[in-house]
């Protein structure tokens, strides 16, 4: 019957002006929910203005290679598993805003030393700090969300921060290019400063969601605590979809690390259309991701993973074959379609599967499918770019990223017994019996 409310409430609100279908978003959400997405809003900007082109600073700021950097961001991708299992264990034992804090303060002092240091070994080693510290907070920040909002709210729920932390990236790259062109110092200094506003955020209007122990039910020891993750690495089915995931997401962080510099270095483009390039995807999650969100949300979800996945291997193939940059927006566009399918239901199932005792660990663990990519992706397209012929890049990436589609489809059945989800022809009928009735 909710759901039916729910289907029905949804089918009326493309059917409203704009501003009536904002206003039905709001209030179909708590406002707990809402104060953590302005908070994360604000941290994303920060991340927006420097992240896109910290690559683009350590090749330029200490003369080194692809390769180096691609070393650089392994190791940081190393530090950030270490980081994100602690954290995630911490969040499901000590609390999740504790986390978010500690997470946010350290990042923001960690730009600021990232800015400042003048060889690259010194960079080197407070990359690294980075990456062990600053990602303790991501568990509990998806652990937060997944607690703040019922089960099926949740995958609307990760569209619709989706959509306003990509409202930041519509400005935080121009932005940063604008910044870039004249010094790089400004870009770490809007990143700490923003870490350090959204802490402030949390520590005062965020209560703890961590929920509490059921009455006779005794608490973990810490060492219990870290020993829960065997059980999730025992869950066979969700070990082989982050498996998945990491193949899916080689392809994608290409986005955010060898992008911009192929872009420069093969094509001369400056950094600006850089920029303009990732505000044009945000742009589009913007307006677009609630919509899609809404359409897939009960469609198969694995079938939604294959279909972004397949898209991601196309609009990664194009910017091998192709050499201008009317072709790039296209293929930006494709990416981002894949990006709008992927993230949302990625996101609400792993919820879904996590137990909630384990939430934060099952998310700690998801994790894996960005560090892992961030540290072999890097290194491999580094590898390539500095050795060989930079468009073999590309056209791994379509062959990754359609394995990764096949996968997706392989892992269907297992994915759909674990979390029982019923077909969408029954829900149809169902609401249609109730109006009838």
């Amino acid at each position: 019957m909710v759901l039916c409310e729910r289907q029905e409430r949804v089918r009326r609100m493309f059917s409203l002006k704009p501003f009536e279908r904002v206003r039905n978003i709001y209030y179909d959400y708590p406002r707990q929910f809402w104060i953590l997405v302005v908070g994360m809003f604000i941290d994303t900007l920060g991340r927006t203005i420097l992240n896109p082109f910290l690559m683009l600073y350590a090749t330029k700021r200490f003369d080194v290679g692809m390769t180096e950097v691609g070393v650089l961001f392994g190791l940081m991708s190393v530090a950030n598993t270490v980081g994100s299992m602690v954290g995630g264990a911490l969040s499901d034992r000590l609390g999740r805003k504790g986390m978010i804090i500690f997470g946010l303060f350290v990042s923001g002092l960690s730009s600021l030393a990232m800015g400042a240091v003048g060889s690259f070994g010194l960079f080197f080693a407070v990359v690294v700090f980075v990456g062990l510290v600053a990602s303790v907070g991501f568990p509990a920040h998806q652990a937060m969300v997944a607690d703040l909002l019922p089960e099926e709210k949740r995958a609307g729920g990760f569209g619709v921060f989706r959509v306003v932390a990509n409202m930041s990236w519509v400005l935080g790259p121009v932005i940063g290019g604008l910044m870039a062109m004249r010094s790089y110092m400004p870009l770490f200094i809007s990143d700490a400063v923003a870490s350090t506003i959204t802490a402030g955020i949390v520590l005062v209007a965020i209560r703890e969601t961590m929920p509490a122990p059921q009455e006779g039910e005794r608490k973990e020891t810490m060492a219990q605590t870290f020993a829960g993750y065997w059980s999730v690495l025992k869950d066979s089915t969700f070990v082989l979809f982050v498996g998945a995931c990491i193949l899916m997401t080689i392809v994608y962080m290409q986005l955010y690390t060898t992008l911009g510099v192929y872009l420069r270095d093969t094509h001369g483009f400056a950094e600006q259309a850089y920029g303009y390039l990732m505000s044009m995807n945000a742009s589009a999650v913007v307006l677009l991701q609630i919509p899609i969100a809404r359409r897939i949300e009960r469609r198969r979800p694995m079938y939604m993973m294959a279909l972004g996945s397949l898209l991601y291997a196309v609009g990664f193939l194009m910017y091998g074959v192709f050499a201008a940059f009317i072709p790039f927006m296209i293929a930006m566009f494709i990416i981002t379609v894949g990006e709008m399918v992927v993230m949302p239901t990625a996101q609400a199932l792993v919820a879904r599967i996590a137990p909630e005792d384990k939430r934060g660990r099952y998310m700690a663990v998801f994790g894996f499918s960005w560090v892992i990519p961030q540290a072999v992706g890097t290194l491999l397209a580094g590898l390539v770019m500095d050795n060989a012929d930079a468009r073999l890049v590309w056209y791994a990436a379509g062959v990754v990223g359609t394995v990764a589609a096949g996968a997706f489809v392989l892992l269907n059945r297992r994915v759909e017994d674990t979390v029982d989800q019923p077909p969408q022809a029954t829900l149809d009928e169902t609401c249609q019996a109730t109006s009838v009735a």
